[in-house]
């Protein structure tokens, strides 16, 4: 008999929390995964709102209030071409409370399920708290997720894949073809789908498809929040969008897990959401902007890096020592392998940090880069 339950005993600290308690007050933090933008002021005015009037006291109800959820319907039907009803909605404590719904309710003891390598760290361990095993799946050379790994990983005992793109860590971005496919699979095989679209507004090339488009079932389950978009990571404000049936399952468990939502960050989300979308459209310039001036640098440094086509990542090769090296001159980057064993010889660099700093942090890398060859 041990003190802990053994799902607890699988999951460790994350490697990205360990790198940040390693570095000093004073580097230069490119590991942090969120915007370094300021939450749009009419989402902001709306929980003063919120607050003042005395609408954010109390609980709202489980699912999360009307008007945001009206705002997340319209949202899928503006952005997606979903017809997502608001009741096949719920407001979540972040994305991360959505995944946790998710594979609460449809994972039962010693099912698996199929993540990326690398992939976000919150994938393996929902898994195992949720007393699943993960399946890895290395990804492509251009490090998007092949269909066809997924579909050969399926087994009697798959009870979901997840599917994430734009990506963290990586920034890929699968294609619509890919999609069409993920949602082929989750129908013909009677598995879910876990699409996290979290970073679905940033896109440098091409477009967010979401696998929901093109499935024939309800086997497609689509986590997002405002996090990334709106600059919200504090706000804590997430959904998940399935049909009926599924998020009746997911509120059995978020009942009892939270309750409901943050009431002021439900306010504010359903303004970003309403309101205008000028300062997502702003960040997201000046993002690919930080990143094609990463890229360059990277290149000059001699280290090759894939093409982030989203979110605010890039997933260079890393020369053994080179985190390690960037670390001890102030520089803080992720060693790839915090993020699955695929991610081994990479590192990931979030340029979520303004120009100038990065600027700063690109040359202290390429003399890291060069003391370790």
């Amino acid at each position: 008999m041990t003190d802990f339950s053994n799902r607890v005993e699988s999951v460790a600290i994350s490697g990205i929390r360990e790198v940040f308690e390693a570095a000093g007050g004073d580097a230069i933090n490119l590991g942090l995964g969120q915007p370094d933008f300021p939450t749009p002021d009419h989402a902001r005015q709306a929980a003063v709102d919120a607050i003042e009037s005395g609408a954010a006291d109390g609980y709202t109800s489980n699912a999360g209030i009307p008007d945001l959820r009206e705002a997340v319907s319209d949202k899928h039907a503006r952005d997606n071409d979903l017809d997502v009803d608001p009741d096949e909605i719920i407001a979540t404590a972040g994305g991360s409370e959505a995944l946790h719904l998710a594979m609460e309710a449809h994972v039962s003891s010693g099912e698996e399920v199929i993540v990326p390598d690398p992939g976000f760290v919150s994938y393996a361990a929902l898994t195992h708290l949720a007393g699943g095993e993960p399946v890895p799946i290395e990804l492509r050379e251009d490090l998007t997720m092949s269909p066809a790994a997924v579909e050969e990983a399926i087994t009697d005992d798959t009870a979901a894949f997840v599917v994430n793109s734009p990506a963290n860590p990586t920034g890929a971005v699968q294609s619509e073809e890919d999609m069409r496919e993920f949602a082929r699979i989750a129908d013909e095989h009677d598995v879910l789908c876990i699409s996290d679209e979290v970073y679905e507004h940033i896109v440098f090339e091409g477009e967010h498809h979401s696998p929901m488009k093109f499935a024939e079932t309800d086997n497609v389950v689509v986590v997002n929040a405002c996090s990334k978009a709106y600059s919200m990571t504090g706000w804590r404000l997430g959904w998940i969008a399935a049909s009926e049936r599924r998020t009746d399952r997911m509120l059995r468990v978020h009942q009892y897990v939270q309750a409901c939502a943050s009431a002021p960050a439900q306010y504010a989300a359903a303004a970003a959401l309403s309101g205008p979308q000028d300062p997502v459209h702003e960040m997201v310039d000046a993002f690919e902007q930080r990143r094609d001036v990463l890229l360059d640098g990277l290149a000059d440094a001699g280290l090759d890096t894939p093409t982030p086509e989203g979110a605010f990542y890039a997933m260079p090769d890393a020369p053994e020592g080179w985190v390690d090296e960037c670390l001890d001159r102030g520089v803080v980057v992720v060693p790839g392998e915090a993020f699955g064993n695929g991610g081994e010889g990479y590192a990931r660099i979030s340029y979520a940090t303004g120009i100038e700093e990065l600027k700063d942090a690109i040359e202290i890398m390429g003399d890291a880069a060069n003391a370790v060859r």
